[in-house]
């Protein structure tokens, strides 16, 4: 359940804490482009569950930016999905010379193009590549407690030292959630923010 507490403020609204999760740079693929880089009638394997029916697989592959920079070992999260698409950072977009823009997860019309090089073969995305936008995954119940809902937008305090205020973070409701923010690996670094640190909701 979300951390709750009464403010001793006029306003007397909740604080809401939410534990951190920081995901790295990953890759959905369609069942048609996982056995193109893996062979034909291939599965992907099970490698760590996670919320929401999702699973850190066994496979990872390289992706490559159009001046032909690469980053290898990137993991694949199952299960297979309807289209393809690749979620890295902004520091990563750098690298591969690339202009992902942030988005929500499978909001990838117009994104950046990239390559992925498996043992078995190659494909090309027109478009798939994305800077994931932060967004906080609650269930039913905490948000309701909370008095948020699905696709209300929130502004986060997260760190100490180095603290920042997120804005713009999405709530996403869901019955198989964990309640858990989602920042990638830039926006932990910059606040020093580590696995299942607690942040804290502005409302």
């Amino acid at each position: 359940m979300v951390l709750q507490a009464i403010e001793s403020t006029n306003s007397n609204k909740p604080v809401v804490k939410v534990p951190v999760g920081i995901s790295a740079r990953h890759i959905h693929l369609t069942q048609e482009d996982v056995e193109k880089l893996f062979g034909k009638g291939y599965q992907l394997t099970k490698k760590k569950e996670l919320m929401g029916g999702q699973f850190a697989s066994n496979e990872q592959c390289t992706i490559v930016g159009l001046k032909l920079r690469a980053i290898e070992n990137v993991r694949i999260l199952g299960p297979v999905r309807s289209k393809s698409q690749v979620e890295i950072s902004a520091t990563d977009a750098r690298t591969l010379g690339i202009k992902a823009p942030v988005r929500q997860s499978g909001d990838t019309a117009g994104s950046a193009p990239i390559a992925l090089v498996g043992p078995k073969g190659v494909i090309y995305l027109d478009e798939g590549c994305i800077v994931a936008a932060r967004h906080i995954h609650m269930c039913p119940a905490d948000a309701a407690a909370a008095g948020l809902k699905d696709n209300d937008f929130v502004s986060v305090r997260v760190g100490n030292e180095r603290g920042v205020v997120l804005d713009q973070v999405k709530i996403r409701v869901d019955e198989s959630f964990t309640t858990e923010m989602h920042i990638d690996t830039d926006e932990a670094n910059a606040s020093q923010v580590k696995q299942d640190d607690l942040a804290t909701i502005i409302f």
